[in-house]
This record gives C-alpha cells, sequence and structure tokens, in this order.
C-alpha cells in the first residue's frame, strides 16, 4: 500500500496554491532487479482534485513520472477551510484518497 499523501493548500491574496506529494513506487516497467529480472510496471494512472467539492484535476500519468511525484497547481476561487480531497488509481488498481484543507 502506498503511503499517504501530504497535501499543502495555501490561500494567498485570491490564488490558492495547492501541492502534493504522493508515496508511490513508480516503476516504469524497463529496470531490471539485482537477478536481472524486469521489474513489472506500477504507475499511477489517473488522479482527480476536488476543492470544495467541485473537480478542478482530471487528470492521467504515464510511466515517465519519477517515484513519490510531486505535483503543484494554482486556483482561484477557493477559500480558507474549503477541503481539498486527492485521489489517484494506478494500474494494478490500487486506490488512495487523501484530504487537507485550504489555509
Amino acid at each position: 500500500m502506498a503511503d499517504p499523501m501530504k497535501i499543502r493548500a495555501q490561500l494567498k491574496g485570491d490564488v490558492t496554491e495547492i501541492r502534493v506529494l504522493m508515496g508511490h513506487a513508480m516503476e516504469t516497467g524497463q529496470r531490471k532487479d539485482a537477478a536481472g529480472k524486469t521489474i513489472p510496471p506500477l504507475f499511477i494512472q489517473s488522479m482527480t482534485v476536488e476543492v470544495g467539492g467541485k473537480k478542478v484535476v482530471d487528470g492521467q500519468i504515464g510511466t515517465s513520472v519519477s517515484r513519490n511525484p510531486v505535483f503543484g497547481f494554482k486556483m482561484k476561487g477557493a477559500k480558507v477551510g474549503d477541503k481539498v480531497v486527492v485521489s489517484w488509481v494506478d494500474n494494478k488498481g490500487d486506490k488512495r484518497t487523501d484530504e487537507a484543507a485550504v489555509a
């Protein structure tokens, strides 16, 4: 199971900056282990971000993203206290959802 996500959402003026650290192995399927066997692919395929109940990100991710990826973006319209919910699904069907509040 993946580690909990670290989510930071800060309102600066009228812009909210959101940064998410996702704990995930993110294997491409091209590396080999010490015995020379190919490590099977394991990567986040999709992620969504909701702020205050409204979906603001619906993205697709692939194998070119590094281990424990960090995603960040800015948005307008959020208020202090709004709930930020981040979810992902990987290519094996594992899922994770975590949340934080806009500060």
